[in-house]
């Protein structure tokens, strides 16, 4: 695994009330959410990125309001018909 690195002012954490830990967790859980949310990355990959289970990671992006269902517009586009038929027979 590869490691970044970022200098934060003392008063930052100070302002935050954080542990350095605890600031790089919260860091790295941000990280793969807003990775995820843009579509870069899958679930599975954010889950390592934030150091949780790929299940907590559900329930981090749940928390932050981001979609754990990622359609691009090609498989939006593809899945319409089919959920309008569905209904149909519903």
């Amino acid at each position: 695994m590869n490691r970044l690195s970022i200098d934060l002012p003392e008063e930052a954490l100070a302002a935050l009330q954080v542990s350095p830990e605890e600031a790089t967790q919260e860091a790295r859980r941000i990280l793969a959410i807003h990775w995820y949310e843009q579509g870069r990355i899958s679930q599975g990959t954010g889950a390592r990125i934030a150091g949780l289970s790929r299940h907590d990671f559900l329930i981090a992006l749940g928390e932050a309001k981001v979609s754990a269902m990622q359609l691009g517009s090609d498989e939006l586009g593809e899945e319409t018909p089919s959920a309008v038929e569905a209904d149909r027979e519903c």
